[in-house]
């Protein structure tokens, strides 16, 4: 059993419209799907995602009216978005700060190419050079050039208080392997990898994890992560990532149907939130691939009651 990457991020907003502007408009991704929270139905659920809405491309926000998040240890600390190549950051670097946005320069780290920025609630995001290598989808409507579009997430940065046990967990109950370490950011920061291995690393399939024990620990809020999602391909593994989970002990939400994929959630020991994710059904199961993320989607269960629900919602567009 081996996970196949990152599934998907979501993160928590509260400033919705503002949010859907800076990553269709400025970040030039795909609302590929317009939902709300299952667990709290007052709330959006907005994804972002490239032109064919593939897992691994998943950007997600949770409406939260929350106050912001208070940074610390034991967090999601940056979201890695892949792109293709040294003149695409180029581009980024100069159509990031031309709109304002809080960035940096480009520098390299790990051996990619990076540049680090900010959405308007300090959400911590990251441009990293993926070489172009892989499968891409970009989207006809997007207002940024097909060559320069956002391709997929990862890697994604954990900053946790005792590197020790959440390696245990990475490595012997999640079957990743720790294969490298890097100094930046002040930091020493581990790597650890998902999937078969092929001899060079995707940043597709990487978490990046630092030790920080002096730091408060962060207190969720607008402009954090909510948690991370990791691939699994069908039903037969994800039935077995349950049992695996179950047999060894660890707490978790048992098996839940999110109608575009199956989920399975459980905490790290420093207490971020991890999900096990299917790749399918997927978006476009319930809408015209062509027209994903036009209109409010519910799944089944929640749609006999779509005119409460939707009247519940402030319009974001």
């Amino acid at each position: 059993m081996q996970l196949g990457g990152i599934h998907h991020l979501t993160a928590i907003s509260a400033k919705p419209r503002e949010n859907l502007a800076f990553y269709t408009g400025l970040l030039g991704m795909r609302l590929v799907k317009k939902t709300v929270n299952q667990d709290d139905v007052s709330a959006y659920h907005l994804f972002y995602a490239d032109g064919k809405a593939n897992p691994g491309t998943d950007l997600t926000f949770f409406d939260f009216p929350a106050a912001p998040e208070r940074r610390g240890t034991n967090s999601i600390s940056r979201t890695g978005l892949r792109v293709a190549g040294e003149k695409t950051l180029g581009y980024w670097r100069d159509r990031l700060k031309n709109a304002g946005a809080a960035t940096r320069d480009i520098v390299e780290v790990d051996g990619r190419l990076t540049l680090p920025f900010e959405d308007g609630e300090g959400q911590r995001l990251v441009l990293v050079d993926d070489g172009g290598a892989g499968p891409a989808s970009p989207w006809e409507r997007s207002p940024v050039p097909a060559e320069h579009q956002i391709r997929g997430l990862g890697p994604i940065v954990l900053t946790v208080q005792e590197l020790s046990r959440t390696a245990f967990v990475l490595t012997e109950v999640m079957n990743m392997r720790r294969v490298r370490e890097y100094a930046a950011h002040g930091a020493e920061i581990h790597v650890f990898e998902m999937g078969e291995a092929k001899g060079e690393s995707s940043p597709a399939a990487e978490l990046h994890v630092i030790e920080d024990k002096s730091s408060p620990i962060a207190g969720q809020g607008a402009g954090g992560v909510h948690h991370v999602a990791f691939r699994t391909p069908d039903e037969t593994q994800y039935h077995a990532w349950t049992q695996r989970l179950n047999e060894l002990r660890v707490p978790n939400s048992g098996e839940i149907d999110r109608f575009y994929f199956r989920s399975l959630y459980f905490r790290e020991p420093n207490g971020i939130l991890f999900e096990i994710a299917t790749d399918s059904p997927g978006f476009a199961t319930d809408e015209p691939m062509e027209t994903l993320g036009e209109k409010l989607a519910l799944p089944p269960f929640l749609e006999p009651r779509r005119a409460a629900i939707e009247a519940g919602l402030k319009p974001i567009e």
